[in-house]
């Protein structure tokens, strides 16, 4: 790979006061964490995990913006939460789960979209969907769901207190998307591809035999959301790279015999040094995202460390391969003429192509 390609790779973009989202963030879930284990309901922390995610959503926005923002994402992730319940309480096995998530996360990307939410993309509605649905099934998925309902509710009252603490007031501020109507053409590609990256990456999930297909379905679609080819690419390497380092943490964390609580801190520490830096350099936040996606599940329903490590391996490099395969497999024209300029490895591999064709 040529230095220019590295070089980016490792580049970090300049701080823009990340730790006061950082903090904001942490404090989201960390609440709702702790509440569980105070209850004795470690089991239902994924689903107050999975409704904290909507702190993540209006980062450094203005007070107005964010609580909009938040309160659609939320609602998302609520409709998620409740699909992978249904799917989880009438016992629907994997090969049922797959396409129903799929289609439920490109229809999300596609909302996210015209509603201008930041992050883009399919990752958590894909995350909260699949891993519930894969749940089996309990009489408690209703208190569950009220659980994320709840933390939700919690997020939405942190995102307003941040207002105190400088957040989208005073330093950075981040310019809001403006809601659009997508063409239908539009709709029908952006939600094609990613639902048709997760369905396909969740298919070779599953048939590898590895547990937790919705791995690979995440790791397909995360480089979708980035706004070029080239930033496509670098993402999808990214992610690759970073995970395989996070799965070092994580196996050194799980490798010491935490107790549950030991668990919520790591959560939390994780959860704040990936908002610090995953705008700055997405391959150096996964070093915390993905323990801090183990550890999520390790808390709530513990399984073997050497199983959950090699699927999360497995599966990320699988879904890894399926997402920047189609990236290139299906760019615009305007796409191709733009990134063949920016890239000189896919023009070189064009020039190859072109003579061979003639």
């Amino acid at each position: 790979m040529p230095t220019g390609h590295i070089r980016q790779l490792l580049a970090f973009s300049p701080g823009r006061s990340d730790q006061v989202p950082a903090f904001r963030i942490a404090v989201s879930i960390a609440v709702p964490l702790v509440a569980m284990l105070l209850l004795g309901r470690p089991d239902l922390t994924i689903f107050a995990s999975f409704g904290a995610f909507t702190a993540i959503y209006g980062r450094q926005e203005p007070l107005r913006e964010r609580f909009r923002h938040q309160c659609e994402a939320g609602g998302l992730l609520l409709a998620m939460i409740m699909l992978g319940a249904l799917l989880s309480f009438t016992g629907a096995s994997a090969w049922v789960v797959i396409p129903v998530v799929a289609l439920a996360g490109g229809v999300g990307a596609v909302v996210s979209s015209m509603l201008g939410l930041k992050p883009p993309g399919a990752i958590f509605y894909l995350f909260a969907a699949g891993a519930i649905g894969s749940l089996p099934p309990s009489a408690d998925l209703g208190l569950g769901l009220a659980v994320a309902a709840l933390s939700v509710v919690w997020c939405l009252l942190v995102g307003l207190l941040a207002r105190l603490i400088g957040e989208g007031h005073r330093g950075p501020v981040s310019p809001v998307a403006a809601r659009f109507v997508m063409p239908p053409r539009e709709i029908a590609r952006q939600g094609l591809l990613y639902a048709g990256a997760a369905l396909i990456a969740g298919v070779l999930g599953e048939a590898s035999g590895l547990s937790h297909f919705y791995w690979a379905m995440v790791a397909a679609v995360a480089p979708i959301s980035a706004p070029d080819v080239a930033a496509r690419l670098y993402r999808g390497i990214h992610r690759v790279v970073g995970t395989f380092g996070g799965i070092l943490v994580a196996a050194f964390v799980l490798s010491t015999g935490l107790q549950q609580w030991h668990l919520v801190v790591y959560v939390v520490l994780f959860q704040f040094l990936a908002e610090l830096f995953v705008i700055r350099n997405y391959g150096f936040a996964l070093l915390f995202i993905t323990p801090l996606a183990l550890l999520m599940l390790q808390l709530a329903h513990p399984t073997s460390t050497q199983e959950i490590l090699t699927a999360r391996m497995a599966e990320t490099a699988i879904g890894a391969a399926v997402g920047l395969a189609l990236v290139l497999l299906f760019r615009t024209t305007e796409e191709r003429e733009a990134d063949t300029r920016a890239l000189p490895i896919l023009r070189l591999i064009g020039r190859r192509g072109g003579k061979r064709a003639g």
